[in-house]
């Protein structure tokens, strides 16, 4: 009788145990949107609203009164700590990937009409010529808190800002002693932990390159504290007169939007800055260049979707990408 008791008093107490909610905040950021899943009952969307703001104020070329949009009028203005973080990395990765990624593309990025400002509807190379000779990183420095840089060059940090918007608030989470989350604004993810709810790892989707629009999975990814982005001209492009494609990324070597065969492009670092930055470098470096920067940097992990002789789609793995 006394074993039954203590059965009874067993189940009685798992019945009661609370079950674990995640709970999960969804709006609109950056030009796209963020959702945001974590271990907490907190709602801490005044805080991430709060964030979004100041990364805002600091780095968006869609916000006239912003630190980047003043330094691109040529105002002399002090940065903040957010834009010297992205400075900083920007300039590292442009120099790893010998100006594959490239932050000063941004006049030319206007120009082909896919930027905030600014539209050539006829784009040749002597155009293009003249706008590339106010690009390039290595023409831009910091002095004091102050960015240095020609009249004309104009810096766009939007191919690296959303990774560090994620990564700021991952960061936030953390402060608050919240280990299981994952953080996704257009795409970019940084995750931590587990998905607690469901006590398995967090799982997300790779997309099969559409440019109907249509949302179809390729691949599901398991990341563990690991972030990854994504980089693919199936989503953004346009078509000329002549009823050619063109990427919305620009190769910062020719100022012309980039040809290639790599559809999409997926990356997993630590953080998703940096995965950010590479994703969109890879897209201009191209599938043989990209195979062979990864052999020097196995900390990158790759997924690259491409299409092959025959126009059909290949994927292929890099430094222990994980697959399904």
């Amino acid at each position: 009788m006394k074993q039954i008791t203590f059965i009874i008093a067993l189940l009685a107490l798992v019945s009661c145990k609370k079950e674990i909610q995640n709970t999960k905040l969804v709006g609109d950021v950056f030009g796209t949107t963020y959702a945001v899943t974590y271990n907490s009952d907190v709602n801490y969307t005044p805080q991430f609203d709060s964030l979004f703001v100041v990364i805002n104020n600091s780095m968006s070329t869609y916000q006239d009164n912003s630190i980047i949009s003043r330094l691109n009028e040529n105002e002399i203005v002090e940065v903040d700590d957010h834009f010297i973080t992205v400075y900083k990395a920007s300039k590292a990765i442009c120099e790893e990937t010998d100006g594959a990624f490239d932050p000063t593309i941004g006049a030319v990025v206007n120009a082909w009409d896919f930027g905030p400002k600014g539209e050539i509807e006829e784009l040749d190379t002597l155009s293009i010529d003249w706008l590339m000779r106010s690009v390039g990183l290595k023409q831009v420095s910091l002095i004091d808190n102050k960015i240095i840089k020609p009249k004309g060059t104009f810096l766009d940090f939007n191919a690296i800002a959303k990774g560090y918007g994620v990564d700021v608030i991952g960061e936030y989470l953390e402060s608050q002693n919240i280990n299981d989350y994952l953080v996704e604004i257009g795409g970019e993810i940084r995750t931590r932990g587990i998905n607690a709810e469901k006590q398995k790892p967090w799982k997300v989707g790779i997309e099969s390159p559409n440019f109907e629009g249509e949302h179809d999975i390729l691949d599901v990814v398991i990341l563990k504290d690991e972030a990854m982005a994504t980089s693919g001209t199936y989503r953004k492009f346009k078509i000329d007169k002549d009823g050619k494609r063109y990427a919305h990324i620009i190769d910062p070597k020719t100022g012309f939007p980039s040809k290639t065969n790599l559809l999409s492009i997926s990356v997993i670092h630590e953080n998703c800055m940096t995965a950010d930055a590479y994703a969109t470098a890879f897209k201009a470096m191209g599938l043989e260049k990209v195979k062979t920067f990864a052999k020097d940097h196995p900390e990158l992990k790759v997924y690259l979707i491409f299409e092959n002789d025959n126009q059909e789609l290949e994927t292929l793995a890099l430094n222990g990408f994980p697959e399904n």
